[in-house]
């Protein structure tokens, strides 16, 4: 018998049952669990008030739970990381409203992970289509300009793009273990120049008397956390911005979910001086926040990317997604990876103009790619090898 579909919007992750939700998560996205959601919104990190009313959509079979999607009603662009300023300001000058609008995503975390949430069952196609129905009607129904899905997985695009939504390249730069057995077995596919370049900066952190250490889980001590948050919301502020994830937040997910949690923590006797905020999935490590109030040479690589792949291998993780932008990351052993999202706008003009513009992009995109990728400092090509 064909299910009988309701679907629902609710203006808090808590009008969902945590277990029934998780079992829709994969395990490696621990952004996307009902833990990280609850503690962005009873912290007051997601909120009306800093932008993100939260809007979202349960799919409904009789009173079973089948289907689910993270969605917000935006304010403004900020802590999203596919960037549509320029979208909203083309609105303006024409005299139109971009905000609000609707965006499904993981807040403040740049990570891909699928959006359209569904059982595992025979009918789990029919189900992510019914959500993608849904909020698009929703969107027309109450008139929002535009909805934004952001780093959607690989999946979902064909289902986006068969429904009207254009799709958006982007890069970033993520580390693979091609089963190291330790950090010098990972160097050793460095060509001999390049090797010798992160080895001096390795280097250099110790002869400076720096000490880090790798805390995770439960092992997280109440004043730990405070140092990691305390550096990187300095961090934060000396670049003219506060933290969008607060220290309640931190707190909440210790309590909630302390498994998700691993901070790098850099010493120079008793003084922690630079911290690195990590979030970590079944399989994947993804870097969150960095802050330090000292000043030593290569102690940001130190600190967000070496000690996080020193860690990924003992721990046998395949990935570590770091975050956004950053070539230099190229020469530290992380190589391109192409992320996608997908946007449906409702005006049809602008959403003409945009998609020609997002084909220009995607072709640069590919080019930037290609031209990161020849700076490899592997010896052989990792991804060739591992076909």
């Amino acid at each position: 018998m064909k299910d009988t579909l309701t679907a629902k919007f609710h203006n808090s992750i808590d009008a969902f049952d945590a277990s029934e939700w998780n079992a829709m998560v994969d395990p490696d996205y621990p952004h996307l669990s009902h833990e990280f959601l609850t503690a962005a919104e009873h912290s007051q990190s997601v909120s009306n008030e800093t932008g993100w009313q939260a809007n979202h959509l349960g799919l409904y079979n009789e009173d079973k739970l089948v289907g689910a999607m993270p969605l917000y009603q935006k304010s403004h662009s900020w802590g999203e990381f596919v960037f549509d300023w320029s979208w909203a300001d083309a609105y303006r000058r024409a005299g139109l409203e971009y905000y609000p609008k609707l965006i499904s995503a993981t807040p403040f975390t740049p990570a891909t992970a699928p959006k359209m949430l569904t059982t595992q069952t025979d009918e789990a196609e029919a189900h992510q289509r019914a959500l993608l129905d849904a909020v698009l009607s929703f969107a027309r129904q109450h008139a929002f300009s535009s909805w934004h899905l952001q780093f959607v997985a690989t999946h979902e695009r064909a289902l986006c793009e068969a429904n009207g939504l254009m799709l958006r390249e982007d890069c970033q730069f993520h580390w693979h273990n091609r089963n190291y057995t330790d950090f010098d077995d990972f160097l050793s596919n460095f060509s001999s120049k390049k090797r010798k370049n992160v080895k001096r900066e390795r280097r250099r952190i110790k002869e400076a008397g720096i000490q880090h250490q790798i805390v995770a889980g439960d092992a997280i001590t109440d004043a730990q956390m405070a140092d990691a948050w305390r550096l990187c919301s300095y961090t934060f502020m000396v670049r003219g911005h506060t933290p969008y994830l607060n220290l309640d937040f931190f707190n909440r997910l210790r309590t909630l979910r302390s498994e998700s949690l691993a901070l790098v923590l850099a010493s120079d006797g008793e003084d922690t001086v630079a911290a690195a905020i990590l979030l970590r999935g079944e399989s994947t490590l993804f870097g969150r926040y960095w802050g330090s109030e000292a000043h030593h040479h290569s102690l940001h690589f130190e600190t967000c990317y070496y000690q996080g792949i020193e860690y990924c291998i003992r721990e046998g993780l395949q990935r570590f997604e770091p975050g956004t932008q950053g070539e230099h990351k190229v020469s530290r052993g992380f190589l391109p990876v192409a992320t996608q999202s997908a946007h449906w706008l409702a005006h049809p003009q602008f959403a003409s103009a945009i998609g020609d513009y997002l084909e220009r992009e995607a072709s640069g995109v590919e080019r930037y790619k290609q031209a990161i990728a020849a700076r490899s400092p592997f010896k052989r090509n990792p991804e060739a090898d591992a076909s």
